[in-house]
């Protein structure tokens, strides 16, 4: 079976840091654009950062930009988001999923084909 699965949630204070992973099994994530989004409870699920399947172009709305670094090593079928900086409102479920096309086309969520069941990340001091 297809699936990504992510991990590195957790607590951590404001201005704290984690990295989260997104492991791929049942294929290979060479091809595919990832995408990170995140949801809190009542409101919809937004994007977050994406990369392109080469790593060559990433993209990050603005809310983290300069505090979040998305990577990718596909050696080991895995991509990373670096949350450096973190802020209460980062608190959130955050998910990644994976997108065939290959690049970065924006973060509606019918367009990404595999989604994992999330990761807690929860800043508060």
């Amino acid at each position: 079976q297809s699936q990504v699965v992510e991990s590195g949630g957790g607590l951590v204070q404001p201005g704290g840091s984690l990295r989260l992973s997104c492991a791929a099994s049942g294929f290979t994530l060479d091809y595919y654009a990832i995408g990170w989004f995140r949801q809190v409870p009542g409101k919809e699920r937004e994007g977050v950062s994406c990369i392109s399947s080469s790593g060559g172009s990433t993209h990050y709305v603005d809310s983290v930009k300069g505090r979040f670094t998305i990577s990718r090593d596909n050696a080991k079928n895995t991509v990373y988001l670096q949350m450096n900086s973190l802020k209460p409102e980062d608190t959130a479920v955050y998910y990644c999923a994976a997108h065939d096309l290959g690049y970065c086309s924006g973060y509606a969520l019918r367009e990404y084909d595999y989604w994992g069941q999330g990761t807690q990340v929860t800043v508060s001091s």
